[in-house]
């Protein structure tokens, strides 16, 4: 299965909290922080979901 690096490159405060609790979930704690993932179908919904706060790119 292909590999995705997120990054988060925006603050998730004064977001609604489904973002926040979306940005947990992908593990994401703090701005500059880069996780890898599988590139299921669950993880890129969820990428989609905060597409505004993070930067994706293949690993």
């Amino acid at each position: 299965m292909a590999k995705i690096k997120v990054k988060q490159v925006k603050s998730g405060i004064k977001k609604p909290q489904n973002q926040k609790r979306t940005l947990a979930a992908l593990g994401l704690k703090r701005i500059g922080q880069v996780v890898e993932h599988d590139a299921t179908p669950n993880i890129l919904g969820m990428i989609n979901k905060v597409k505004h706060l993070v930067s994706t790119e293949e690993a």
